[in-house]
């Protein structure tokens, strides 16, 4: 096992204009699962193919098991990568895929074929070796691509985008399968997403881009909880938290810590909601309306579970509730987490 480590680093386009990555850092431990994760353009696939090595950084350092690897062909870095388009061959077959890197290695073809096999029975696609990439679903092409990194032998997974290809149920399952993939081959493993679902279901950690820039950088339960600023709060979450003005600060929190008051014991913080609309979906209620504390008012959601059963109609005004220990503060100006303030019991 080997720990992916950048330093300060910079990818530049367009001659400094445009900064893709700007000012990185980020080290992962051993075996660990790490997610990058942030909406398209925000620099997270130049990220991974800079530590791939198909970009050289503008200035920085990338280390692969304490080695440094900046300027190093990829070959050189005992790293695999899955594309989002898994980039298969469609002329040869699975297991001539599965074989394609170590024959351009110049492995021996009787240890490239048992390697090959090795690796399509840990996935299991054994039965596949000699059917067409055409002839396979989504989610076995998506194995095909694995097995082909796997017999590479390779001290770290570069995944990008690898389930985005699939329709909703399958990357739900897949996404299952590689985690239990990566538990038991225990290798380093940096995963690039836009879709938080897979980042909170996969990742160890979660490093949350934006503009070239990592947010925060936590676990799945860190980053949900406790948002380092308003783009966390409302790229994380769906709904996405809440942010109400108050004086300088922004109050968040999150829709379903907001409910009918008589289901919110203990320190709270009331707000009468005037509720605008409704929806049921999954068995919660989503209740859209508006709050003021004192700013005027704001536009808010609330997701109340099929056990909040109190009656709630549109058109109505009903006070609301959020657990004191649930709210988040942010500067109102750059959206930093600041100190809780005093609000109305």
């Amino acid at each position: 096992m080997s720990t992916v480590e950048v330093r300060d680093l910079h990818k530049h386009f367009d001659a400094g204009r445009v900064r893709a990555i700007d000012g990185v850092d980020i080290a992962t431990g051993e075996g660990e699962y790490l997610v990058l994760l942030g909406p398209s353009g925000c620099g997270k696939t130049t990220l991974l193919r800079t530590i791939a090595g198909l970009e050289q950084p503008s200035s920085g350092e990338v280390l692969i098991g304490g080695q440094a690897v900046t300027g190093l062909p990829p070959r050189a870095r005992r790293i695999a990568m899955v594309f989002q388009s898994y980039a298969l061959y469609p002329h040869k077959s699975v297991l001539a895929n599965i074989v394609f890197p170590l024959r351009a290695a110049r492995v021996p073809p009787d240890e490239r074929t048992q390697r090959a096999r090795r690796a399509a029975g840990m996935l299991g696609i054994e039965h596949l070796l000699d059917r067409k990439p055409r002839q396979l679903s989504g989610g076995e092409r998506q194995r095909v691509a694995l097995a082909r990194a796997l017999v590479r032998d390779p001290t770290v997974f570069l995944l990008d985008e690898p389930l985005s290809n699939l329709d909703a149920k399958l990357r739900a399952s897949a996404r299952d399968e590689l985690k239990r993939f990566q538990q038991d081959l225990g290798t380093t493993t940096i995963y690039v997403t836009h879709d938080q679902s897979e980042a909170m279901g996969l990742g160890d950690r979660i490093a949350v881009m934006s503009q070239g820039r990592v947010r925060q950088i936590g676990a799945p339960v860190e980053i949900y909880d406790d948002p380092a600023d308003t783009f966390v709060a409302t790229f994380i979450g769906s709904p996405p938290m809440n942010l109400v003005p108050h004086g300088d600060v922004l109050v968040g929190f999150r829709p379903e810590h907001l409910l009918p008051v008589e289901n919110v014991p203990g320190e709270r913080v009331t707000a009468t909601l005037e509720v605008q609309r409704m929806e049921y979906l999954s068995g919660d209620r989503h209740v859209y309306g508006t709050v003021d504390l004192g700013d005027g008012p704001c536009r808010v959601i609330a997701r109340l579970p099929a056990t909040v059963e109190t009656p709630i109609a549109v058109g109505e005004r009903h006070e609301f509730a959020v657990p004191a220990g649930r709210l988040r503060f942010f500067d109102a100006e750059h959206g930093l987490r600041t100190e809780p303030v005093r609000l109305g019991a």
